[in-house]
């Protein structure tokens, strides 16, 4: 019971942040410059495409419970929890936890021999099964959620239109040495271009979000089937959680499982369109100039294009995600070596629906947007200077563009 009434607090304490957050994000938006809601599918969906994505938005805001396999360590007890702004499917500023220790050379070292970093903020009360940081860890990281809008489109994008990309030797001289995220696809035993996570560690929707089940609320299924809680002995673990692996089971009616759910919202969900009928056309249009005159488009490109696909939703389509999806090392990193990616390195976040997000950078360290570009660095260091070298106006343009996305 206890159980159940702090879950209740928690969902409670979650959607009044969101919507104190998403009021204070849209009472700057004027009446000239209001665009359809973020939140919505994809237009254009099939009756049975739109039964997908309601299936899977039912699924994403159900919040779970230990029965149901919640546990016994968690960082949320739905994913609508941490994806909740400015619309379900967006951000939040709750971080997750991870922590490694560095070598005698300055060596990433993780801290046992599963290889995993995540540590849980919370944990099934009474059960003794709360993962606790070592005092010997020496490299502590936060991550704050990712926007998923548009993630189908992004997944629609073919590996190699991302590896076309890659640079990693900067060929060109420019400073810019991004390269792919090679990984093995779980689901599929497949070796792709990854794209999903802040170091690119997932390829697909179905194991981004399966991986998210496991590691955010404990629920083990079919491609992640087995318990994350570093420290705790599988004695242990046997005592804090009875109910027999994997957690996450096939509807009966429906034949689908959680994390096909999940997938098909994510797949479906639309991107948050570019702000409509700005009154400052001409600040936004000068500050589109003045990022690529500065250098930010190497990495944050404009626009992608999905592949053939015999869904019209998919086929061939624009995706202006400002992103190269490539990683890099723009002195942000947060010292974490994970599936493809080394410690400095970071996915480059894309910057559709920038407007939206507070606060920014992987670990939400950055409050301001002025704040986030003036803190790159390695492989950004040359636009950044052409960033510093603007004008006053140029620079108040260029936010203004930034701040239109």
């Amino acid at each position: 019971m206890r159980q159940m009434v702090a879950i209740h607090r928690f969902r409670v304490a979650v959607g009044v942040c969101a919507l104190i957050f998403t009021t204070a994000l849209f009472t700057s938006i004027t009446a000239t410059q209001r665009v359809a809601p973020p939140g919505d599918p994809l237009p254009g969906l099939t009756v049975a495409e739109f039964e997908a994505f309601r299936l899977g938005l039912d699924d994403f805001l159900e919040v779970e419970s230990a029965e149901e396999g919640l546990g016994p360590a968690f960082n949320g007890p739905s994913c609508a929890a941490c994806h909740n702004v400015p619309a379900i499917g967006g951000m939040s500023p709750i971080a997750e936890v991870r922590a490694a220790k560095r070598g005698p050379a300055g060596e990433f070292v993780a801290l046992d021999s599963s290889g995993e970093t995540l540590f849980h903020l919370f944990s099934i009360p009474n059960h003794g099964c709360q993962p606790v940081i070592p005092d010997d860890a020496t490299v502590i990281a936060r991550r704050i959620p990712i926007p998923l809008f548009g993630a189908g489109l992004v997944e629609a994008i073919p590996d190699e239109t991302i590896l076309a990309l890659e640079d990693p030797f900067d060929r060109n001289r420019d400073g810019v040495s991004g390269r792919a995220a090679i990984v093995r696809d779980l689901g599929t035993g497949a070796t792709r271009v990854g794209r999903f996570g802040w170091k690119a560690q997932h390829a697909t929707l179905l194991t981004f979000g399966a991986d998210a089940y496991r590691n955010e609320m404990g629920i083990t299924n079919e491609i992640f089937p087995l318990e994350l809680a570093i420290g705790i002995s599988s004695a242990q673990m046997r005592r804090c959680d009875p109910i027999p692996d994997p957690e996450d089971r096939r509807d009966p009616r429906t034949r689908l499982r959680g994390i096909d759910n999940f997938e098909s919202f994510m797949r479906l969900l639309a991107p948050v369109a570019k702000l409509a009928g700005s009154t400052n056309i001409a600040d936004v249009a000068a500050g589109e100039v003045a990022f690529h005159a500065a250098g930010c488009a190497v990495c944050h490109v404009p626009v992608l294009m999905t592949g053939p696909s015999v869904n019209p939703l998919f086929d061939r389509k624009l995706v202006p995600l400002f992103s190269d999806l490539l990683l890099h090392d723009v002195g942000t990193g947060d010292g974490i070596v994970q599936a493809s990616a080394q410690a400095g390195e970071i996915r480059t976040p894309a910057l559709w629906g920038l407007r939206l997000r507070r606060p920014f950078l992987h670990d939400g360290s950055a409050a301001t947007i002025d704040e986030a570009v003036r803190r790159h660095a390695g492989e950004a260091l040359l636009a950044r200077r052409g960033v510093e070298r603007m004008t006053p106006q140029a620079y108040r343009q260029l936010l203004a563009f930034l701040k239109s996305l």
